[in-house]
């Protein structure tokens, strides 16, 4: 339909068109879909095996990610499956008489190579073995003949089952595969070839389907059959089998036949990045006409559009009629049948430019430019309502003689809250701005910071198109995004328009709202998913509108701390919070920028460099705004820092002003304290410290920490094992993980047999988790558990070096040495433990990590060093027996000597 406002909008000829499929029922443009094709492939015209009759047999659903495309996927799987799984609300459908087989696969398991699309095709045939019961010769015995040659050696069976395909019928492919075999030598009369490979059988049907055989073409008869099985049996021949799958499937009996609906489901995962595999694809929708596919994608599919003609063996309106754009449809067509592209949620940004492209045209060309079109969709979120108001402002720039800039369309449009808020109630628009400070709420939420005492006009609001739901979050509900950026930055010219300090005010609610859901509800929720929810908004609300009372915040942000799993508090899609150019340090304003810039100073150590940490703490303890409890957070890790950075004065400095000031961290200071002493080789000062660290101080760990130097692995095993556990009792998996990898680096050096076992928990447990420095731990771990083979564990420990040097974790290197040395004592490398000595020494030549030259010259039974100021817990000859001890059962362990 024409856009009058387009064709009045200048002088100049303006065409336009309405671009937009509006949403329907998706289950009724499935049934009606499928009544379709039924009716179809029932029409005595309909022919199998015609390769130029246009293709009707897909339609599509396309919107943007999460919007919910794979669980519409599989609940239609599931109600075309059985009845009793379909919604109530869908009814029942007319075709009811006949056996639709429903086949879901997810092309987000693929990537980009033939196996993938082999395990497309290994799936519809799985299900038609499940559902028909007999072999389906002429595709069975191409597909055996292409089994044998692209994968010599391993059965199909074996395939199906590791490949997680087996499910309840996987091993009848294989029997009817090998059925059909059986079945083309009987009918041929070939006893001589039974048991043979399938090629010589393949030979002996072409040469029987090309002397016109009659027991041959009853048995393949598909005119393409002989060509087929000749050619090469490589990918692409097998991307044309699926045209025996067809004619197969049409010939199946009354009492046996099928109409299979094949689900494909992320199909961007293929489509949009590698069209030599979306080609594949697209030949088995073209060659399977008398199967329905439903694809499922981010975009729409672009098979009708004649641009692709050369990338893609079928492309063009005449080819895909369902597939081309409808443009000016009524509301209602798609859902009845019409178009075959189905729009879920909003325009993707291809949608979006596509839109804009053809929504304004000057001699066939698109009137708005791509520069232009690509702000416009950007700052629409897909919303069809933003790219309307954008086109007539386009339009009314270009009436003042002036061409529209990207520029122009850099803001939201006051249309858009006028608009979205014409239809609510007073209550419900108070709600409204309210939600809009917070990226996700809940009823109570929204209510809370609207400052209203009943739920009622949250409760209309969520049932509005323009809030989304999620059950699976912890808040449902979230605005959609230009909805939410025009209420908060566009000017408001309605009646009952909020002043700045209403915002304020609001701003002050929800984060009190927040803070209560933490505090009372976390038992509900687990406790660091809310935890970090509750933070990343809190933050945000805090330091975009400056309250300056942080009150629950500084709370949360110790919760945060606490286990050592730093997740990220910039949610995706969302601006982060304040992430420091390498060459700037940001001001931060308020307290609330303070915090916010601490924590992500804390959690992002993991993946800069601990100098840079150290110097982002140190600017936010001299801006002073950090009230003191967060003050000592600051100092604790900016003394951490310091500790990896082998400034040990420094170090030693921040922990006991941490540990004097007697508030919440004081038990880490003390820990902390602890440490330093051990890495000055003061192991009697260190343990004195065990007794008065409790928990909250790891006292298991620090005490496990100071035992294994002297080779008291036992103890010290005993000491990371309670670590664990005593992790395990507080729900703590950053601390369980770091306790489990240091289990597995002590247990290295004695039993390389269950340090396997221990690291590959360790890993299982860091996989969840953020923990750079413990995963180096790991790497060192498996470096010992290696030691005396010929596993590159030199070749890995200089590598290692490398990654933690550069992480600026100098502190590693005398532990990798010591790694190394443990190697080369056990091989018995004199000249190399020596150079490995003389390594450790000048890395340890301020003090720090000394023992480490200890342990190393005993571990080669060398004399121990005379300026060795060591002060043991055990005499140094005991300390040195023991690690010599160990280098000797590691030999007898690799001599196989019990």
């Amino acid at each position: 339909m024409a856009d009058l406002r387009a064709l009045f909008s200048s002088n100049d000829p303006v065409g336009s068109a309405e671009a937009f499929t509006n949403r329907q029922a998706q289950w009724n443009l499935v049934a009606t879909a499928i009544e379709e094709h039924l009716r179809h492939i029932a029409d005595p015209a309909f022919d199998v095996e015609d390769l130029e009759a246009p293709r009707t047999n897909v339609i599509t659903f396309h919107g943007v990610g999460g919007v919910g495309k794979s669980t519409l996927l599989r609940k239609l799987e599931a109600s075309l499956t059985a009845a009793e799984q379909r919604p109530q609300q869908w009814g029942a459908p007319a075709w009811a008489g006949e056996k639709i087989l429903p086949i879901r696969v997810d092309l987000a398991r693929s990537a980009s190579t033939g196996s993938d699309f082999e395990r497309v095709v290994l799936t519809i045939r799985l299900a038609l073995a499940a559902a028909v019961g007999h072999p389906l010769p002429s595709f069975d015995l191409a597909l055996r003949r292409y089994w044998d040659a692209q994968h010599p050696g391993e059965p199909l069976e074996d395939y199906v089952r590791r490949t997680g395909l087996v499910g309840k019928f996987g091993q009848m492919l294989p029997q009817q595969m090998q059925a059909a075999l059986s079945e083309a030598i009987g009918a041929l009369q070939l006893p001589g070839l039974v048991g043979s490979a399938a090629g010589q059988v393949t030979t002996a049907l072409v040469r029987a389907l090309r002397e016109r055989r009659e027991r041959a073409r009853a048995l393949a008869g598909c005119a393409r059959t002989a060509a087929l099985l000749e050619a090469e049996p490589d990918l692409e021949a097998l991307s044309y089998y699926p045209h025996l799958l067809a004619w197969e499937i049409s010939r199946l009996p009354a009492k046996k036949a099928v109409v299979p609906v094949i689900l494909l489901d992320t199909f961007e995962d293929t489509a949009d990045r590698h069209r030599d595999a979306e080609r594949l694809l697209q030949r088995l929708v073209w060659l399977m006409p008398n199967a329905l596919f439903v694809i499922s994608g981010r975009n729409r599919l672009p098979w009708a559009d004649e641009a692709l003609q050369g990338q893609l063996d079928f492309t063009g309106p005449a080819a895909w009629p369902g597939l081309v754009p409808q443009v000016g449809q009524p509301a209602r067509a798609a859902g009845q049948g019409g178009a075959r592209q189905h729009l879920i949620g909003d325009f993707s940004a291809r949608d979006c430019d596509t839109y804009l492209a053809r929504r304004l045209t000057q001699d066939g060309r698109a009137l708005i430019g791509p520069d232009v079109r690509a702000v416009i969709a950007e700052r629409s979120h897909g919303l069809p309502l933003h790219l309307d108001l954008a086109v007539a402002r386009f339009l009314e720039i270009r009436r003042t003689g002036r061409t529209p800039t990207p520029a122009d369309f850099d803001h939201t449009f006051p249309a858009l809250i006028a608009r979205t808020l014409s239809d609510l109630t007073a209550d419900e628009r108070h709600v409204l701005r309210s939600a809009s400070l917070l990226d996700a709420f809940d009823l109570d939420l929204a209510t809370q910071a609207a400052g209203l005492a009943h739920q009622a006009a949250a409760r209309r609001l969520v049932e509005r198109p323009m809030v989304s739901h999620d059950l699976h979050a912890i808040w449902p509900y979230h605005l959609h995004g230009a909805i939410r950026t025009a209420l908060r930055t566009a000017d408001d010219h309605t009646e009952d328009r909020w002043t700045p300090a209403d915002w304020h005010q609001a701003a002050d609610r929800a984060l009190a709202a927040l803070g209560r859901q933490w505090q009372d509800t976390h038992v509900l929720v687990p406790g660091r998913t809310l935890l970090v929810a509750c933070l990343r908004q809190g933050l945000r609300l805090a330091r975009d509108h400056h309250l300056d009372n942080l009150g629950w915040l500084t709370d949360a942000a110790f919760a945060y701390v606490g286990d050592s799993v730093w997740e990220p508090l910039s949610p995706p899609n969302q601006t982060p919070l304040p992430t420091p150019d390498v060459s700037r340090q940001p001001e931060a304003d308020t307290p609330a920028d303070a915090l916010a810039e601490l924590l992500d100073a804390i959690a992002r150590r993991q993946h800069e460099h601990r100098a840079r940490t150290a110097e982002r703490l140190t600017a936010l303890l001299d801006g002073g705004l950090l009230p003191g409890e967060l003050t000592d957070l600051a100092l604790y890790y900016r003394a951490k820092a310091h500790k990896d950075l082998g400034r040990t004065d420094a170090a030693l400095d921040g922990m006991r002003q941490v540990a004097d000031a007697a508030g919440r961290l004081a038990p880490r200071g003390r820990r902390g304290l602890a440490n330093l002493a051990r890495i000055r080789g003061d192991f009697p000062t260190a343990l004195a410290a065990v007794p008065t660290l409790g928990w909250e101080g790891r006292h298991h760990r620090v005490l496990a920490h100071i035992r294994w130097p002297h080779g008291d692995i036992d103890r010290a095993t005993a000491a990371f094992e309670a670590a664990r556990a005593e992790a395990e009792q507080h729900d703590a998996p950053g601390e369980r993980a770091i306790a489990q990898t240091l289990l597995a680096l002590v247990t290295a050096f004695t039993d390389p047999l269950r340090a396997d076992d221990e690291l590959a928990l360790a890993h299982q447990l860091l996989d969840q988790l953020d923990q750079r420095a413990t995963g180096f731990y790991a790497a060192v771990a498996a470096l010992v558990r290696d030691a005396g083979t010929d596993r590159d564990v030199i070749d890995r420990a200089t590598v290692l070096h490398t990654e933690s040097t550069v992480a600026g974790l100098p502190w590693l290197t005398p532990l990798i040495e010591t790694a190394v040395a443990f190697h080369h004592a056990v091989r018995g490398a004199h000249d190399d433990l020596a150079a490995t000595i003389g390594r450790l020494r000048e890395a340890t030549a301020n003090g720090d990590f000394a023992y480490y030259v200890d342990i190393a010259t005993a571990m080669g039974d060398l004399p121990q060093p005379a300026s060795s100021a060591i002060q043991w817990l055990d005499d140094a000859p005991t300390v040195r027996q023991r690690w010599r001890a160990l280098v000797t059962a590691r030999q007898d362990h690799l001599r196989g000597t019990p």
